[in-house]
């Protein structure tokens, strides 16, 4: 008989349903996870919510097989870890999405129509009706940052009030988006034109303080910031200083720590609840009867589909993945971090067509920003159906002789389409890029900070690109120059000692006139 050891208050349907195939249930929320590891080392599986899963716990089960996370987030787990160890990991991916939808919706009405204060002064026996002159939702633009599973639900939940909805998620289609009635957009053009913005997004290195203050200025006087996503994603001094000016409203649910204390947005925060997002009966009692399901399909039927963690099939080099990566990464910062990718075309060569599948997730993790490198082949297919984005694996052309290589193309629109091209290998252990569009035997290695430049080619332009990163006190470790076949077109690649300011790439693009300038820094 199977161990489960749940350490957690999560609803019965979990140990009930695991029962009910035969699995041995131990549900303990009152001891320490480690202590109780300890006490049961014959344990198959483990069941969390927000319980620390660390090397230790993991090294104190010899017997264990999965952990699964009973919600979408799984930062609590030492995945990389469980996997030296031959662990898996999954989670409940969307169990909790409606959950935060719905209070979404809530914290908005809420703020529209003074519903704390109201209370607070009503039962303190005063009646300050003309304090609370409050705002409809209907006919208001709703701009919703990130499309995913939360994202649409708060679409569909808010269409009955009436609203108009931006989207900015450069992962879904523009006909995706037509189709939910939301018209994508970029994301300073939403922020510019919305009485109401929503966040949806994980914090990434990307997006970690990706609202700032020349998001926060675009905002309109009286509009309001949501945020149920996390906390690292907002600057909070930004939105302190620009809150003030304009009047806006901020209402939130995450925190750097979920733990009892003072919280430094209190003083900026018109309604603040302690990460209530997923704290719902419903919720709760969908991801416990997930894992469970979960459970009983991977040791029934060995369906590995939600295991975050996975490695990689004999016969794949995994560094191979990692460029798969990194080529779709630099690709999609050329393709502009703000224009939606509706096509995805890749070609891999030199044996690597067999194992085409297992490059699918690092691709998309690299075009998207909210999905994990590490997830299942089939969720990586899942979620670009969802989105409405075409996934495509050509045959690949063996009389090129390009040896083992991969080659990711990646479009936009549909009537008008833009597209980049990039082709990269690996040549004594190091990944490097080979190709940008038509700029051949380009080999420059993706790591570290580097600035990109396309621009008509004449004399002096390299120059000006230079001195401009010489005066913003950056050093060049490399350059690598570049023509088009044509003679028409350069490409400049510039490793930097740091990544080059936003107003320094923009001072380059305007002053060389250039088709492409973009600064990235490369994982």
């Amino acid at each position: 008989m199977r161990k489960v050891l749940i350490p957690t208050k999560l609803e019965s349907v979990a140990r009930e349903t695991l029962k009910a195939k035969g699995f041995a249930v131990v549900q303990d929320a009152d001891t320490p996870i480690d202590k109780l590891a300890a006490a049961h080392p014959d344990t198959e599986a483990l069941v969390v919510r927000s319980e620390k899963v660390t090397p230790a716990v993991i090294d104190s089960l010899p017997d264990l097989k999965v952990v699964v996370r009973a919600g979408a987030g799984y930062d609590t787990i030492d995945f990389r870890h469980a996997r030296k160890k031959g662990v898996d990991v999954m989670n409940t991916p969307g169990a909790n999405a409606n959950a935060v939808a719905e209070e979404v919706v809530a914290l908005i009405l809420a703020h529209l129509r003074f519903i704390v204060p109201g209370d607070q002064t009503t039962r303190a026996g005063k009646w300050e009706k003309k304090s609370y002159m409050g705002r409809e939702l209907s006919e208001k633009t709703v701009g919703v940052v990130g499309l995913g599973n939360i994202g649409q639900l708060v679409v569909k939940r808010m269409s009955g009030f009436d609203v108009k909805f931006l989207g900015y998620d450069p992962v879904v289609s523009p006909d995706r988006a037509r189709e939910m009635g939301v018209e994508t957009v970029s994301l300073p053009e939403l922020f510019q034109r919305s009485d109401f913005v929503t966040l949806h997004i994980p914090e990434t290195a990307e997006t970690k303080g990706m609202v700032n203050k020349s998001l926060l200025s675009l905002m309109k006087p009286g509009a309001v910031l949501v945020n149920c996503a996390r906390a690292g994603v907002v600057v909070e001094e930004d939105l302190r200083q620009v809150k003030q000016e304009k009047k806006m409203g901020f209402l939130n649910d995450v925190y750097a720590k979920d733990e009892a204390g003072p919280k430094s947005c209190a003083d900026i925060a018109d309604i603040m609840v302690p990460h209530l997002g997923a704290n719902t009966v419903e919720a709760n009692t969908n991801a416990a009867r997930r894992a469970a399901e979960q459970l009983i399909a991977y040791f029934e039927r060995g369906v590995t589909k939600y295991v975050v963690n996975k490695g990689v099939p004999d016969g794949l080099d995994e560094s191979y993945q990692h460029l798969a990566y990194l080529v779709a990464f630099v690709g999609r910062r050329l393709l502009g971090a703000d224009r939606s990718v509706n096509r995805v075309e890749c070609s891999f060569c030199g044996g690597l067509h067999d194992f085409a599948k297992w490059f699918t997730s690092p691709v998309v993790a690299a075009v998207s920003n909210d999905f994990d490198a590490a997830s299942d082949p089939q969720e990586a297919a899942d979620y670009l159906a969802k989105k409405g984005v075409s996934f495509e694996v050509r045959a690949p052309d063996g009389d090129k002789g390009y040896g083992k290589a991969i080659a990711i193309d990646l479009f936009e629109g549909r009537d008008v389409i833009r597209k980049v091209s990039l082709r990269g290998t690996i040549t004594e252990g190091k990944p490097l890029i080979a190709r940008v569009n038509d700029f051949d035997n380009v080999y420059f290695q993706p790591a570290g900070n580097c600035l990109m430049v396309i621009y008509q080619d004449r004399p002096g332009v390299l120059a000006k690109i230079t001195s401009a990163v010489a005066e913003a006190g950056i050093n060049i470790d490399d350059i690598r120059a570049q023509l088009e076949p044509s003679a028409k077109r350069a490409l400049a690649v510039l490793k930097t000692n740091r990544l080059l300011p936003e107003d320094a790439v923009a001072r380059i693009r305007r002053e060389v006139n250039a088709d492409v300038a973009v600064a990235m820094a490369l994982p």
